[in-house]
């Protein structure tokens, strides 16, 4: 079992930048990481991803360039860096967890979920 926590979500302007952190608890160890948000009124989508050695990433092609994700296995946590932010990345935002693989871009894919995070960017 896996717990996951987001934090530091929040109001900026366009343009800034964010950092999303993902705090994980119980049994941690080579669990596969990603990023999803949901818009209002749209269906949760995949952002980015991360193997559990973090030697392997992917972005959505709507986020390439602008997000980096990363995790630090010592503080079981895995970050989502954010910049040059757009009304368009207003969303919640969902960290996610399995076991196993290298990463992953589907919802199903991921066992553990946690609550979300408010991002909202302002034009």
């Amino acid at each position: 079992q896996v717990q996951l926590v987001e934090s530091g979500g929040g109001l900026v302007q366009a343009g800034g930048s964010l950092r999303l952190s993902c705090a994980a608890s119980g049994r941690t160890f080579s669990t596969a990481m990603g990023w999803f948000r949901q818009a209002p009124g749209k269906e949760r989508e995949f952002v980015a991803a991360i193997r559990w050695s973090g030697s392997s990433t992917n972005y959505a092609d709507a986020v390439k360039g602008r997000f980096t994700i990363s995790r630090d296995n010592t503080k079981n946590t895995v970050y989502l860096q954010m910049n040059s932010l757009k009304p368009e990345d207003t969303a919640v935002y969902y960290c996610a967890a399995r076991y196993g693989g290298s990463w992953f871009t589907r919802e199903h894919e991921y066992e553990y979920w946690g609550q979300g995070t408010q991002v909202t960017v302002s034009s």
